[in-house]
């Protein structure tokens, strides 16, 4: 979508295309996924719009919980020089607040899966954090736990580091501040998916400073930043089926690729399937039927 009537936005991230417009950012939300941190050559349908539309759920849902650096949503907001872009970016934008973002990915896992399961099959602990004995994949943990990582650059991993030293990084008032707003927003969206019939195992938020207050930014409790499952289905001992990347997870592992880029090309089942469980985690979430802008 960038590049459109010869205006480019200043910067791309995986999934995400900013642009500076002075005291606020226009973030536009395309149809790029990424898997293991490199960004895939398939689009995947409607995926922009759904991370788009249940971002502002949540942002309005959770709004109370920590203050958001959304401004508006609305394409009559647009800047001029992107006007001709209105119908194209429908249901895709979010102009938001200017933030001094931290370098730290917020991640707070409900559930043992993932990377965490497997270091804890290794040694009984998830990011160098003791847990109990006798607890078995996709358990539900006895709490929360805030495991911070590094925020890496485009084809580049995420590193998981301590509480520690995430606190010696943003300095010991913001590191406490994000780790309390990051399990409260996680345990109040917890337990509202729960009443919805999904189980949030884990799920990563970003913070930055606005006018001085740690403040929620960018996307919220979606597909691409959490891992979703049906609770119907819920049951300790071994993977669920998640409402989320998994099928190109799943996909690329069996591909045999090594993860580095350029990812081999994704077959159209996989890319159908994935847009339909981005669109049924939506509706599950919500309670809304799905109503795409375009086509």
């Amino acid at each position: 979508m960038s590049g459109a009537h010869g205006i480019d936005p200043e910067s791309r991230g995986k999934v995400r295309d900013i642009y500076d417009l002075g005291e606020r950012l226009l973030l536009v939300a395309t149809d790029r996924i990424s898997a293991f941190d490199v960004v895939l050559a398939e689009p995947i349908p409607h995926k922009g719009e759904v991370l788009t539309k249940l971002s502002l759920y949540w942002l309005d849902l959770l709004g109370e919980v920590v203050p958001n650096h959304l401004i508006s949503a609305d394409v009559a907001d647009l800047p001029e020089r992107l006007a001709p872009r209105a119908d194209e970016l429908a249901g895709r934008i979010m102009l938001v607040k200017k933030a001094d973002v931290f370098p730290i990915e917020c991640i707070v896992r409900g559930y043992l899966a993932g990377s965490g399961w497997a270091e804890y099959e290794r040694s009984g602990t998830v990011c160098g954090m003791a847990l109990p004995a006798g607890l078995r994949e996709s358990s539900r943990l006895p709490q929360p736990m805030f495991t911070p990582s590094t925020k890496a650059e485009i084809g580049e991993h995420d590193e998981n580091i301590s509480i520690k030293r995430m606190f010696e990084i943003v300095g010991p008032e913001y590191g406490a501040a994000l780790q309390e707003a990051s399990v409260a927003l996680y345990s109040r969206a917890r337990d509202h998916a729960a009443r919805r019939g999904i189980v949030i195992a884990d799920t990563k938020f970003e913070f930055g400073l606005v006018d001085g207050e740690v403040t929620l930014i960018d996307e919220v409790l979606t597909p691409d930043s959490s891992r979703f499952w049906p609770a119907a289905g819920y049951e300790p001992g071994h993977g669920q089926p998640s409402l989320d990347k998994q099928h190109v997870r799943d996909w690329l592992e069996d591909s045999g690729w090594d993860k580095k880029p350029p990812a081999p090309p994704l077959p159209p089942e996989i890319v159908a399937k994935t847009s339909a469980t981005y669109i049924q985690a939506y509706e599950s979430i919500t309670g809304r039927a799905f109503e795409p802008e375009r086509g």
